[in-house]
């Protein structure tokens, strides 16, 4: 059973971090947090050393609810083709699944975080090498299952493929378009069909 303080901070967090993703860690001040919680600075400070720590928290929300999600579609049944296009149908509909996040945590926070909040940025980091980690393993079963065949080592082809994943996210965010998205994972899916397909 959790306690008051363990459920007033899973609620600050749960409050905040759509503004983190959205606003980024500089754009969103103290009165947008007091404000969204209906919290006071000293109760949101009883709560976290610090901003810093308040947004690496909200951050590690996000993320966990992105890795969730993903690994839903990864943990399948099915041969790790089906893997792939079960993760290439998420990533089609990817801009609705994060709009409920703030956008998405990846690109809005590790983009935002570079010149200003290490923790921050370091944490986005290591999120990409997690996606690559989990799409890699994918591949490698692919690989000894004899299902797949790769021009390049399974890490070396996941990062190509959640670079293009990622890439369509960002232009699909900056011009608002989600042609960006759809085409690209298009594109992805006849290249797995094509070029590693068995």
């Amino acid at each position: 059973m959790t306690t008051k303080a363990e459920r007033t901070t899973a609620f600050i967090i749960e409050t905040v971090a759509p503004l983190f993703i959205k606003h980024g860690y500089v754009g969103t001040s103290m009165s947008d947090l007091t404000e969204a919680t209906g919290l006071t600075k000293g109760a949101l400070y009883g709560n976290f050393e610090n901003k810093e720590a308040l947004a690496l928290a909200a951050y590690e929300y996000s993320i966990n609810k992105l890795l969730t999600a993903i690994d839903e579609r990864l943990d399948i049944e099915g041969n790790s083709m089906e893997k792939l296009f079960s993760l290439t149908k998420f990533y089609r509909q990817y801009d609705v699944f994060t709009a409920e996040l703030g956008g998405c945590p990846v690109l809005n926070m590790g983009v935002d975080a570079q010149n200003n909040n290490k923790p921050l940025a370091a944490a986005s980091k290591e999120t990409i090498k997690t996606l690559e980690g989990k799409i890699a393993l994918v591949l490698e079963n692919g690989v000894n299952n004899n299902e797949l065949h790769l021009p390049v080592t399974p890490l070396q082809f996941a990062k190509q493929f959640y670079t293009m994943l990622q890439g369509a996210v960002a232009m699909s965010t900056i011009t608002r378009d989600r042609k960006y998205l759809a085409n690209t994972v298009a594109y992805l899916e006849v290249l797995v069909k094509n070029e590693i397909k068995k």
